[in-house]
């Protein structure tokens, strides 16, 4: 339960208990239960069309938010996973492989966190090491090979910062996956489903269109990073997140993102083959306006993306 879900929480406790009364009593509550109900679907209504950024935060970082292979389970058919960079490992944070989206052959890589403890750990909660970069780039210079359309999925709090990984080369792993995805010939697509952070969301970011889920984040840092840097305090965390527009919408508006899919009410996790149905219509209408460009064309259309982000002025 999320801080702003206790009322609703409350309202089914009610519920709950008058309908155990119910039952117990032989007694008729009907009306009472009609009531509290209706109650209920009318603040739950309220409470997520005007969603808080912090609250946005916390719906993206839910344990039970789905994760890129529970997506790639519904939207793409015939998936083969593909494993290793072909230098070092397989790193078990960022999955890839090919499949099939309406018929057509794609190549799909994801960020991958697990959804208990023992997963977590084995995924390395989504923040990949430089081999899972290093395979991310693989798959992306074999589908350009055989002009395979590329779809990514955006779930990390970051690259892992760890010694290992530095060691290894996080930054340059990083750094080359933008160069080469700037200059791809195939479409790109990029989605966010959680959360979209730092270097570790551009690695596999640098698309065509950048699509994002209706309660998910994008930011070059964590609101409480960011309110530990600013103001040394990062309890301030909540007035971080409203400041810096990491929100799907203030994203949309500000032009940095191309599109947001709504989620259903109560966020993606409360019905997960819904949600993927609405990715599989944006990822094919996207993908039919990419497709009437050339290669060269392609890649001039990415790299104008992200050089017109931002504004400036000339004196």
């Amino acid at each position: 339960m999320l801080d702003f879900e206790k009322p609703l929480f409350e309202i089914k406790n009610k519920i709950d208990a008058l309908k155990e009364s119910q039952e117990k009593n032989d007694v008729d509550l009907q009306e009472e239960i009609d009531m509290l109900e209706a109650s209920l679907e009318r603040e739950t209504e309220k409470i997520y069309m005007h969603l808080k950024p912090w609250d946005r935060v916390q719906l993206a970082r839910l344990q039970e938010r789905p994760t890129t292979l529970d997506y790639i389970s519904y939207i793409f058919d015939e998936f083969i996973e593909l494993h290793g960079d072909r230098n070092y490992r397989d790193d078990p944070a960022m999955v890839g492989g090919i499949g099939y989206l309406n018929g057509q052959p794609v190549t799909v890589i994801g960020q991958q966190r697990g959804k208990d403890t023992k997963n977590n750990i084995y995924r390395n909660f989504g923040m990949a090491h430089p081999e899972g970069y290093r395979k991310a780039l693989r798959l992306m210079k074999q589908a350009e090979k055989f002009g395979r359309p590329i779809f990514t999925f955006i779930d990390t709090k970051g690259a892992y910062p760890g010694k290992a990984a530095e060691e290894r080369g996080q930054s340059e792993s990083i750094a080359k996956n933008l160069i080469e995805m700037a200059s791809l010939k195939v479409p790109v697509i990029s989605l966010v489903i959680g959360e979209g952070g730092s270097g570790g969301a551009l690695g596999i970011g640098i698309a065509n269109r950048v699509l994002m889920l209706e309660n998910s984040t994008y930011s070059v840092i964590s609101p409480e990073g960011a309110a530990a840097l600013l103001w040394k305090d990062s309890n301030l965390s909540k007035i971080a997140a409203e400041t810096m527009k990491i929100t799907a919408p203030d994203l949309k508006e500000l032009q940095i993102i191309d599109d947001v899919i709504n989620e259903p009410l109560g966020g993606a996790h409360k019905d997960v083959a819904l949600q993927a149905e609405r990715i599989k219509e944006a990822f094919t209408k996207q993908l039919s306006e990419l497709e009437k460009l050339n290669g060269q064309e392609l890649a001039d259309d990415r790299f104008e993306k992200f050089r017109q982000i931002g504004e400036f002025k000339e004196q």
